[in-house]
């Protein structure tokens, strides 16, 4: 793995979600997007710059947003890294932010804010990489 500057490091490859999860998000996701929890992050693809999506739940924390990646070190933390800004679609529309990633105390604040809100199983899931390190957080800040 390349080191960058300034940028907290992930240990490991990414995990794939365990069966129930991966099951639990299909048919939550749909319920979520309606009800205005969970957003699409369209973010550039680090080699090829075509836009990626991905279906997320961003939390806010203390006044603060954030994306915290369940499973590692994943494509969209990797291509997020690399662009360092994103759009977040919602039912309310899509907004344009800057992004950064945190670690240390503004990290474990956002780990538990995150665990908190989710439902067993999603924590369960999480906790297969026990260490906060292994979970890569960005603070999110609008763009105009």
């Amino acid at each position: 793995m390349t080191r960058l500057a300034g940028v907290p490091q992930v240990s490991g490859s990414a995990l794939p979600p365990t069966q129930l999860v991966a099951v639990l998000r299909r048919l939550l996701t749909p319920v979520m997007w309606r009800i205005g929890l969970a957003a699409v992050v369209d973010v550039p693809g680090r080699r090829t710059g075509a836009p990626r999506h991905v279906a997320l739940i961003p939390m806010e924390v203390a006044g603060s947003w954030y994306l915290v990646s369940m499973h590692g070190n994943t494509d969209w933390v990797r291509n997020l890294r690399a662009a360092r800004c994103c759009e977040l679609r919602r039912r309310s529309g899509t907004h344009a932010f800057s992004t950064t990633e945190v670690d240390g105390n503004e990290r474990d604040r956002a780990i538990a804010g995150y665990l908190a809100k989710s439902p067993r199983p999603f924590r369960t899931d999480f906790n297969r990489r026990p260490g906060a390190e292994d979970h890569p957080v960005f603070r999110l800040a609008p763009i105009g």
